[in-house]
């Protein structure tokens, strides 16, 4: 295993660690919104500070882009005055909506960014010990072994993932027609509520697909590797590469990923919001 690897691997333990000790008593978390269903509790700050931890210990000249505390920059001390050309994308806790109300799908999510890549992938499941890596050039593992994504060439054979909008409702009504529509199009549609876990089971089969509205660069960027690496592709919805900051994504085995495509290319979407900035910052480093 890559040694940058292998320290995420640790890093996201540590966090599924917190998450799993705080699982066995959700009546006492406090519990606070970011925005409209959009909430964060003690355990994502504690994991995202944990995950960060062992990283800048490792690694203290790299950065960092973070779900709870955006931008971290610098490395550890925040003195450092020239950015790095690595930058880990971190999700402490996505699904926490899932795990407040004890709902068992939600995991760690870390990607290595260098000079603009995602080179190294862990998403971690802390309620089944399911631990995704990827390398990039090396192939994508589930628990030591090799994955793949399913072979399925036809959409009305397959089942999909999605997530449904729950933060801005602008799009809502435009997802609602894509819903309906390849809803009679697949074999069904799947809404967990993790989309870091969603892409990670395209990866290993167990999803022929996945598309969603609304994604940040850590909902998105280890599972994007897993994918690719697991031999699927990946892209926004008109089947562009510059999906990480678009705030749509499509991953999916090459077949079924063309087929997305030609549907969910001729939405009129809502320009994304937060994304273009967060690219700006990392494109300045």
């Amino acid at each position: 295993m890559h040694p940058l690897l292998n320290t995420a691997v640790k890093a996201a333990r540590r966090a599924g660690t917190i998450i799993n000790r705080a699982s066995l008593d959700l009546d006492l978390l406090r519990i606070g919104r970011k925005a409209p269903n959009d909430f964060v509790t003690e355990v994502d700050q504690a994991a995202e500070a944990a995950i960060i931890e062992v990283l800048a210990t490792a690694y203290p000249d790299h950065d960092f882009l973070a779900e709870e505390t955006g931008t971290a920059g610098a490395g550890r001390n925040g003195q450092r005055k020239s950015a790095s050309e690595f930058v880990w994308i971190i999700d402490p806790l996505d699904g926490t909506t899932n795990f407040i109300h004890g709902f068992p799908q939600y995991a760690v999510s870390i990607g290595l960014s260098y000079r603009g890549q995602i080179t190294q992938a862990v998403i971690y499941d802390p309620v089944r010990n399911d631990l995704f890596i990827a390398s990039k050039g090396k192939g994508a593992m589930l628990n030591d072994r090799r994955i793949r994504v399913a072979q399925r060439d036809r959409l009305d054979e397959s089942l999909i993932g999605t997530g449904f909008p729950f933060r801005d409702f602008e799009s809502l009504e435009t997802f609602t027609v894509m819903f309906k529509e390849l809803t009679q199009k697949t074999a069904g549609l799947r809404r967990p509520g993790a989309a870091a876990l969603d892409l990670a089971y395209v990866a290993c089969g167990r999803l022929d697909g996945f598309f969603e509205m609304g994604l940040m660069p850590w909902d998105a960027a280890a599972g994007s590797l897993l994918i690719t690496e697991a031999g699927g592709l990946v892209g926004d919805f008109k089947g562009d590469s510059d999906y990480l900051f678009q705030e749509n994504i499509i991953g999916a085995s090459p077949k079924v990923f063309g087929q997305l495509v030609s549907i969910l290319s001729k939405y009129k979407l809502v320009d994304p919001k937060k994304g273009p900035a967060l690219k700006q910052q990392m494109d300045s480093r």
